[in-house]
């Protein structure tokens, strides 16, 4: 069954900050008739420091306000921090509402290494969540898997987005870990296992000790998306929504600026 343009309501893409933007970019080359509103807890970031049980009420008690008040067609959580503790959390709260999360990408990675060394850098929650252990024990039993908690490269990222400069050295001191040798092998693949490293990506490959596949999910998480939201036929972009909301209220200059470079009213 098809919707008609008149009923075509926005996709929802929510973040911790501003790093679901990677995300939101593959996503709207995927559905160019479909508006977006861009949500970004900056209220709340960084995530690492919650205690589990307050960020996940967080979460649902926020997914009840933007429910009620934005009605999207689908919720894409940009956030392996926010989907690997809330998701289920979500799901169960709002059972009327599709929710597409984000997880890192081990599957794909296990498929694609040669060498059989594969890292997954994230966000220390993301590391410790047992989420991601049990795709690794579902997806990747072959392969040797590091995870790399890293406490202050998302917060890099932000500033780095945002236009600060960043030092190398401080990046090579959050990314260093992973890089492995064993046997004769060498890492082959790390999993941008947080949507904000991947504004990073050039840096990270310029750092490294040697070449690496950067695998960005971003791409994969939009086409999910996709499809599950109902095609419609002529239908015409609407420029009702296409804006961001920011839980502090407060968006700094830069951060205004980066929006509307996204095509998006702050």
């Amino acid at each position: 069954m098809t919707a008609t343009a008149n009923e075509l309501k926005p996709i929802l893409v929510f973040d911790s900050g501003i790093g679901g933007l990677t995300v939101l970019r593959e996503a709207r080359v995927l559905m160019p008739e479909r508006g977006f509103i861009y949500v970004a807890d900056d209220a709340g970031f960084p995530y690492g420091g919650w205690e589990e049980q307050a960020l996940r009420e967080r979460i649902v008690d926020l997914f009840a306000k933007l429910l009620t008040g934005h009605d999207p067609e689908v919720c894409i959580i940009a956030c392996n921090t926010a989907f690997t503790l809330a998701g289920a959390d979500l799901r169960a709260a709002f059972p009327q509402m599709t929710f597409v999360g984000t997880v890192p990408a081990i599957k794909p990675a296990a498929e694609r290494t040669r060498s059989g060394l594969v890292s997954v850098l994230a966000t220390p929650g993301t590391v410790k969540r047992a989420y991601t252990r049990d795709l690794i024990q579902s997806f990747a039993t072959q392969c040797h898997v590091r995870l790399v908690g890293s406490e202050n490269l998302a917060r890099m990222a932000e500033a780095y987005i945002r236009g600060d400069t960043v030092s190398d050295d401080a990046v090579v001191s959050e990314i260093d870990q992973c890089f492995v040798e064993k046997e004769g092998r060498k890492t082959d693949i790390v999993v941008l296992a947080c949507t904000h490293y991947p504004f990073m990506a050039n840096i990270f490959r310029r750092l490294a000790p040697w070449p690496v596949d950067w695998l960005d999910p971003a791409e994969a998480i939009a086409r999910r998306a996709r499809s599950l939201v109902p095609q419609v036929a002529d239908a015409v972009h609407s420029d009702t929504f296409d804006f961001a909301v920011f839980t502090s209220g407060t968006p700094d200059f830069p951060t205004r600026r980066l929006m509307q470079g996204f095509g998006l009213k702050a």
